[in-house]
């Protein structure tokens, strides 16, 4: 199989040269030439298959021109050691639960399925790999701890000062060994532009082999439709039809959901559930695409005015973008109405993240409009994530998960940077 751009689809690479330059030379994201079909047959058989085995057939699917029967098992079974269970939470409504991996959150799955390849692909290399990551949240801690200790391979993390969680700083900036995090004086759609211009600085890279582990490399985005389809394996079987709700910021998550759909998945819907920060659901109402300044919301990890997978949601529908209004919905939620989500499914016996609140939200107003539907809405990261937010809108004290607890006793260690990138280029000529 070969990736294209999304900005030329002339321009084809393999899966080596997607993976490890992460961005395409154009600043195009890379996508599958192709895209398998798994037959009807074999989806009637997930229900009775495990996690891993549906892993097999899924990456084997997808990968298997490239990969040996040996690597894809190596990879699924390095990826998938955790569970996503599904929780009923109301009649006909499912929580999908991706928070039971490392750092408790969905992108454990991509991190890992992207360091286990990234070390598989650059096996026989002697060059050290740079992986730069720019993080809002989430993304930072489990790429951290997905590549902590991997030969050949360093880390680079960009977050936005005071506007991450402490308990997510803690995950990546206390680690050490091949983790460098780098506190930078602005949003995160700063360190995201920063980023971006060092995949394309001729001169950095003519010194430095950088690469990226944030969604935009298809290594840690296509793993992401496994999910997809175990949860559905796990939907009670039913006439209804079936819509997913995903909390989105970079809309990466949404367009793996997407992936499955187009492998087969009878996935009859998607929304888009976002914060305040609603440039993909004004653009699917009918507005223009336009990035703005984000603005700070309680559900953080979301707060991205320029969603750099937006392209792949166009070419997933072959740049149709009426095709793409009619199969995804957009909605967006203020901090007041995240809050209230969590408080009301509280008193049900349900403890929300304000993520996993507005995927919530987002799935009960389309159902309300539309009978006949089984919903899912994912709920990507542990409440105790984030912590502070949580225990003030539910009046409560968390009781945080072992594992999760240990990183608050960790030193954090970070570099102080600005949002200008001749300084972040200087930092990285000086490695």
């Amino acid at each position: 199989m070969k990736f294209y751009s999304t900005n030329n689809p002339g321009h084809q690479v393999d899966l080596a040269e997607a993976v490890i330059k992460g961005l395409a030379p154009d600043q195009g994201l890379y996508m599958p030439s192709e895209i398998p079909v798994l037959s009807k047959e074999l989806l009637d058989k997930f229900p009775e298959m495990t996690f891993q085995e549906i892993g097999y057939e899924v990456i084997g699917a997808l990968f298997s021109t490239a990969l040996s029967q040996e690597q894809i098992k190596e990879l699924v079974d390095h990826t998938l050691t955790f569970d996503a269970p599904l929780v009923k939470v109301e009649e006909d409504v499912y929580s999908l639960e991706l928070f039971h991996g490392p750092t408790l959150a969905f992108k454990d799955f991509g991190a890992r399925f992207c360091s286990k390849l990234m070390s598989m692909l650059m096996e026989k290399s002697d060059r050290k790999v740079r992986v730069l990551v720019a993080t809002s949240g989430d993304t930072g801690s489990a790429v951290a701890n997905g590549f902590l200790g991997v030969d050949g391979v360093e880390v680079i993390i960009l977050f936005p000062k005071g506007k991450v969680s402490e308990l997510q700083e803690k995950q990546f900036t206390t680690l050490g060994q091949n983790i460098t995090s780098l506190e930078v004086d602005g949003v995160f759609d700063d360190c995201q532009r920063m980023v971006k211009e060092a995949f394309l600085d001729v001169e950095l890279n003519k010194k430095l082999l950088l690469t990226s582990a944030n969604s935009i490399n298809v290594a840690r985005w296509m793993p992401q439709c496994l999910y997809y389809f175990y949860a559905f394996s796990r939907l009670p079987k039913s006439n209804k039809k079936v819509v997913f709700s995903v909390p989105s910021g970079n809309f990466g998550n949404i367009a793996a959901g997407i992936l499955a759909q187009k492998m087969g998945l009878p996935i009859a819907h998607f929304v888009a559930a976002t914060n305040v920060n609603k440039i993909v659901p004004d653009y699917l109402q009918g507005g223009l695409f336009a990035a703005k300044p984000s603005i700070a919301t309680v559900s953080n990890s979301m707060d991205v005015g320029n969603p750099s997978n937006f392209p792949r949601l166009l070419a997933l529908y072959d740049n149709d973008d009426q095709e793409l209004k009619s199969q995804v919905s957009g909605c967006y939620y203020s901090d007041e109405e995240t809050v209230k989500a969590m408080q009301s499914m509280k008193e049900k016996g349900y403890t929300l993240d304000p993520h996993g609140a507005v995927g919530y939200l987002g799935l009960k107003d389309f159902m309300s409009k539309n009978a006949d539907y089984q919903g899912v809405f994912l709920e990507t990261a542990h409440p105790g994530k984030f912590r502070e937010t949580v225990e003030k809108a539910l009046d409560l004290t968390l009781t945080l998960p072992e594992r999760l607890a240990a990183f608050m006793d960790g030193k954090k260690k970070v570099e102080a940077l600005g949002n200008d990138f001749e300084e972040f280029k200087g930092y990285l000529k000086s490695l």
